[in-house]
Formats: C-alpha cells, sequence, structure tokens
C-alpha cells in the first residue's frame, strides 16, 4: 500500500492535470453538454471537488475521531473495494448513474469557482495528510462507503487520490466530444 506521502505527490500530480486542462478550456466548452444524461466538463470538476470536500475528507475525520459515523475495526470492504484497493486503481469502466437531483452536480459559475474548489481541495489533502502521519488510528475506525465497503481513514484518503485519477477518463471522453 502506497504512503500517505505517495498519495498526496500523486494526488497533487494529477490535480495539476485538471489545472492545466481548465486553462485550455472556456466557459463554453465546460459547460457544453451531449445530452441530458451526460455531464459536461464542468459538473465532472464540481463533482470531483465536492465529492472530496463533502463526503471522503468528512469520513477521514469521522475514521479519527470514532464517531457515531465508523464501525467496527473487524468490518470488511465489499469484494468490489477488495480489488480496487489491490490494484490501487477503480476499473477502468464507466459507471453512469442516471440523472438525478440528489447525485448530477450543478454546472459551474466560473472557472475561477473551479480552481478554487481544485485548491482548496489541495489544501485540505495536505493538511489531512499531516494528521494521518501522526495518527496510530488512521488504519484503525472505519466509515462505510456505498459501494466499497468498510474504510479506514488511509484507505479514504487514497479513494480520493484513485477517484481523481479514474475521472481522467471521461475528461478524456468528454473533451474528444468538443473536437480537441
Amino acid at each position: 500500500m502506497k504512503s500517505t506521502n505517495e498519495i498526496l505527490q500523486s494526488f497533487e500530480t494529477t490535480v495539476e492535470r485538471y489545472v492545466a486542462e481548465l486553462n485550455l478550456l472556456n466557459m463554453d466548452e465546460l459547460l457544453r453538454k451531449e445530452d441530458e444524461e451526460e455531464w459536461s466538463i464542468g459538473q465532472m470538476y464540481m463533482h470531483l471537488i465536492q465529492s472530496a470536500l463533502f463526503m471522503q475528507l468528512r469520513n477521514i475525520e469521522h475514521g479519527l475521531a470514532k464517531n457515531e459515523n465508523t464501525v467496527d475495526f473487524d468490518a470488511e470492504k465489499t469484494e468490489l473495494g477488495s480489488q480496487v484497493f489491490e490494484a490501487e486503481q477503480f476499473p477502468p469502466v464507466r459507471v453512469k448513474v442516471p440523472a438525478s437531483s440528489q447525485y448530477t452536480p450543478l454546472q459551474p459559475e466560473s472557472k475561477e469557482q473551479l480552481a478554487q474548489g481544485l485548491q482548496q481541495v489541495v489544501d485540505r489533502m495536505r493538511s489531512t495528510a499531516s494528521v494521518l502521519a501522526l495518527e496510530e488510528s488512521a488504519t484503525g475506525s472505519k466509515v462505510p462507503h456505498p459501494r466499497l465497503g468498510a474504510l479506514n481513514a488511509h484507505e479514504w484518503f487514497h479513494l480520493i487520490e484513485m477517484h481523481y485519477k479514474h475521472h481522467l477518463l471521461q475528461l478524456d471522453r468528454l473533451k474528444m466530444n468538443l473536437g480537441k
């Protein structure tokens, strides 16, 4: 398993790619959708930012705090969760979720909103990495993931990095739809 510092380094490199891509796109391109079921590139960025800030990083905090959101230390990952963490990546398949108000991210208001959101996630990942490096309990308490099963704080941290890398496939596909 990768160390916290290796995960952080890989994550920062991946975010550098997202920032570089963002700088090459205009707002019209960020908002363009092929159809109602497809996300725009901007919505994909919003998804990455929001899932990191409001679910994944929050679940790291829950795991470290050992609060009411945690499950027993013995709780296991699902079969998919075990496969993902063994491979240290999501399978390279498209996950299609029906459009819904609770899951479909809003369109971004500006490129600056996306750039600031990415920077906010990087900042939180850096401060979280410092805490995880000091916390022996980072592999103790677990918080359940809806599809991957029970994950400890270190695994939630690694999940963020894997999630950002996985969405590079979607970014490339959406850019191709733009003719880029």
